[in-house]
């Protein structure tokens, strides 16, 4: 006679971990999103705070998400490489990542120019700029908040070609520069503001690598100036000559 044996139920903390689980398998939670609370996922699963704590730190354990102080627990993010060279394109760098790109607009308008981008752009102060802020995802994750600057008596036709296609180079194209090459790239390092932990869905300090650039077209004439900010958990800015 062969005796039967059956495993054990899976102890509640598992079970939790299990359904957390195939919630962010099943798109529930994003990237980036945050979990609900301990207090929230209690009553949920009908349990007690310590085990929906041993099941939340099974998932950070093992890399599914990860915790920030003060913020809650998040569903951790693929990091990523976003390439910094001669041509840089979003769309393109998204695709060789595997991942997929769009860009949300927060405004789209035309201003006087101020100093700085007066000088990085070869205006007088006070010509009129199309200014561009947004923020760029990749796969529903937000891995850049960017601000960019275009001459817009070059360009008068700039403005609404980016509200139609949400791309610069498709912008820039329609407008009549056929191509475009970065003139220049400074890096540096800063700590998320109020605004940049809002749109990019960081804690408030949270590190940032900022980005400040100007692009050319063939004549050598600047037709876009950009500042944008990477989460540095999200992001590496891999830079090519």
């Amino acid at each position: 006679m062969t005796d039967t044996q059956t495993s054990p139920p899976p102890t509640l903390w598992r079970s939790i971990e299990a359904a957390l689980r195939r919630d962010i398998a099943n798109g529930r939670y994003r990237p980036g999103d945050k979990l609900p609370t301990e207090a929230e996922l209690s009553r949920r699963f009908g349990v007690n705070r310590h085990t929906v704590r041993r099941a939340l730190g099974e998932l950070t354990r093992e890399g599914l998400t990860h915790a920030r102080r003060g913020a809650g627990v998040f569903v951790a993010v693929r990091p990523m490489t976003y390439a910094l060279g001669k041509r840089v394109r979003f769309h393109q760098n998204l695709a060789a990542a595997g991942q997929t790109g769009r860009k949300d607009t927060l405004r789209l308008e035309t201003v006087p120019a101020r100093a700085r981008e007066a000088t990085a752009l070869r205006l007088d102060p006070g010509d009129p700029v199309h200014v561009w802020e947004g923020v760029a995802f990749a796969d529903d994750a937000p891995i850049c908040l960017f601000h960019t600057f275009f001459p817009a008596a070059r360009l008068p036709g700039l403005k609404d070609a980016l509200a139609e296609t949400g791309s610069v180079t498709a912008a820039l194209s329609a407008d009549g520069v056929e191509d475009y090459t970065r003139a220049s790239t400074d890096l540096n390092a800063e700590l998320a503001g109020t605004l940049h932990a809002l749109h990019l869905k960081l804690p408030e300090g949270a590190p940032l690598l900022r980005s400040i650039a100007v692009n050319v077209d063939a004549a050598g004439q600047p037709v876009e100036y950009g500042r944008s900010w990477f989460p540095g958990e999200r992001v590496t800015l891999s830079v090519a000559p």
